[in-house]
C-alpha cells in the first residue's frame, strides 16, 4: 500500500475549512477556542475546528432573525426559492467526491458508502424538497358568500437543526432542505466529531444565492453550543437527530426558554422477522447484514434484533455467517471495504463492553466480537431499507416524537398554521 492506512493521496489536496459560517461568512469562535477532530481510521489528529459556545449562538441566531424578518427569503416567491436550492443541488453534485472524502476522513465510514449512498441521497433529498417549494398550497374553506376563510401555512422562522454523527451531510439535509424550502433561516450544529462536511456544504450555499444569515453553522461541543441552542429564546424549532437521553435534555430546554417546538429522531431498536416458509435465505441473509452491517452498525434505525421461527434458526445463522464473513473490514479509503472504522475510541469500548457483558450473561459469540487492526490506531471491532425521500422517517414513544424527517410531512414542523377569517362588510 503506498499511502497511509485511513488516508488518501486526494485527501491530502483537501483545503478543509474549520470556522463557523455567521451571517455569510467564515469566522472564528468568539472566544477563540477549538476542539479537535480525529481520523476514526488511525486514531490522529485531522485538524482543529472552532468551538462554538453561546455567544457564537447568539451571533447566529441574531444574523438568522434579522435575514428571516428581512423577507429576503421568508418572502422570495416560493418558485426563486426553488431555483435557489436546485442550484444548491447542482454544486453538491459537482463537488460530491470531495464531500465523499471528507465524509469519509471525519466519519471512517467506506469510500463506496459515502459515494453511493451519502452524497447522492443527499443530493436528491435536496432536490425533492427543493421542487415542493411552489406546491405547498394553502386551503380555503367553505363558507357563506359574505365570508372569506383562509388556512395559511407560513415559516416558523429561526430553526435550529442539531446533527449527529453517523450521517452528517445525509440527515442535514432531512432538516435543511424543508426547513429552507419553507423560507426559514436555519442555525445547523454538526457534531463535534463530524463538523467538517456541513461547515464546507455553508460555503456552497451561499455561492448558490442563499442569502447571508439565511443559512449558518456553528460547530461545538454538544454541552456549549446544542445546549445555547436548546435554550435560545429566540429560536422558534429545533429538529434534533441523536440519543434519547440527548432528546430529553432538548424538551428540558424548550420547556425552561420559549416552549419553541422540538422534533427528535432518537433511534431505535428494529427487529427483523423470518418466518419458516421463507424461500431464499441467502436473499434474506443478504438484506439482514445491510440492516446491521452498514454504517459500521452506527446507524438509528440498524435492523439490530434478529426473530427467527425455530425450524429455519440454525439454518438462517449458518447462512449469516458466510454471508457476514463476505463484509471486509477495514481501511475507509480502499475500495473494496464494506465497514469502516467506528467513530471514535470511546464508542469502541461501549461496543466491546456491551460484547463482553453478553458473554458474561451467558451469550455466545458466532463470528468476530473482538477489536481487529489494532496496529493501525483506528476504531475497528467486525430486503432492508427506510424508503425514499417521499416516505416519513421517525420514531415512535421514546424513539422520537413531534414530526418527521423525509416527505410532505417534513415540511410541517417547519410551517406554522394560520387560521385567516375575513367578515365582508354586508351593502
Amino acid at each position: 500500500m503506498n499511502r497511509a492506512f485511513g488516508h488518501s493521496d486526494a485527501v491530502a489536496k483537501l483545503k478543509l475549512e474549520t470556522r463557523a459560517f455567521i451571517d455569510g461568512a467564515y469566522v472564528p469562535s468568539a472566544s477563540g477556542r477549538t476542539f479537535e477532530t480525529l481520523n476514526p481510521a488511525n486514531g490522529k489528529l485531522i485538524t482543529q475546528v472552532a468551538a462554538g459556545d453561546e455567544e457564537d449562538v447568539n451571533r447566529a441566531v441574531a444574523a438568522s432573525r434579522r435575514s428571516f424578518a428581512s423577507g429576503v427569503w421568508s418572502k422570495l416567491a416560493p418558485r426563486e426559492r426553488k431555483k435557489v436550492l436546485l442550484r444548491l443541488a447542482d454544486l453538491v453534485e459537482k463537488h460530491k467526491e470531495e464531500l465523499a472524502l471528507i465524509e469519509v476522513l471525519d466519519c471512517g465510514k467506506p469510500i463506496s458508502d459515502a459515494r453511493a449512498v451519502d452524497l447522492p441521497d443527499s443530493i436528491e433529498t435536496l432536490r425533492w424538497h427543493a421542487e415542493l417549494a411552489d406546491k405547498l398550497h394553502d386551503q380555503t374553506t367553505q363558507t357563506p358568500t359574505n365570508i372569506v376563510s383562509m388556512i395559511a401555512r407560513e415559516p416558523i422562522g429561526v430553526v435550529g437543526a442539531v446533527i449527529p454523527w453517523n450521517f452528517p451531510l445525509f440527515v442535514a439535509m432531512w432538516k435543511l432542505a424543508p426547513a429552507l424550502a419553507g423560507g426559514n433561516s436555519i442555525i445547523v450544529k454538526p457534531a463535534e466529531l463530524t463538523s467538517l462536511s456541513l461547515i464546507r456544504m455553508a460555503e456552497l450555499a451561499s455561492e448558490a444565492g442563499i442569502p447571508d444569515g439565511v443559512f449558518n453553522v456553528v460547530p461545538g461541543l454538544g454541552h456549549e453550543a446544542g445546549k445555547a441552542i436548546g435554550l435560545h429564546m429566540d429560536i422558534d424549532c429545533v429538529s434534533f437527530t441523536g440519543s434519547g437521553e440527548v432528546g430529553r435534555y432538548f424538551l428540558e430546554y424548550s420547556a425552561k426558554s420559549n416552549l419553541k417546538k422540538v422534533v427528535l429522531e432518537c433511534g431505535g431498536k428494529s427487529p427483523a422477522i423470518v418466518m419458516r416458509d421463507a424461500k431464499n435465505l441467502e436473499s434474506i441473509a443478504q438484506n439482514l447484514a445491510v440492516g446491521i452491517l452498514f454504517c459500521q452498525g452506527e446507524n438509528c434505525s440498524a435492523g439490530s434484533r434478529l426473530i427467527v421461527d425455530e425450524p429455519i434458526r440454525e439454518q438462517l445463522m449458518e447462512v449469516l455467517k458466510t454471508e457476514f464473513g463476505t463484509w471486509k473490514v477495514g481501511d475507509p479509503f480502499a475500495e473494496d471495504t464494506r465497514m469502516g472504522a467506528m467513530i471514535e475510541e470511546n464508542h469502541l469500548g461501549k461496543v466491546t463492553g456491551l460484547i463482553a457483558q453478553g458473554t458474561a450473561e451467558g451469550g455466545k459469540i458466532t463470528l468476530g466480537g473482538k477489536r481487529i487492526l489494532e496496529e493501525t490506531g483506528g476504531y475497528f471491532v467486525d430486503c432492508f431499507s427506510e424508503g425514499d425521500f417521499a416516505l416519513p422517517f421517525g420514531g415512535f414513544k421514546e424513539s422520537g416524537f413531534g414530526g418527521k424527517d423525509k416527505g410532505l410531512a417534513a415540511h410541517d414542523q417547519y410551517l406554522e398554521s394560520k387560521s385567516i377569517w375575513i367578515q365582508l362588510s354586508e351593502k
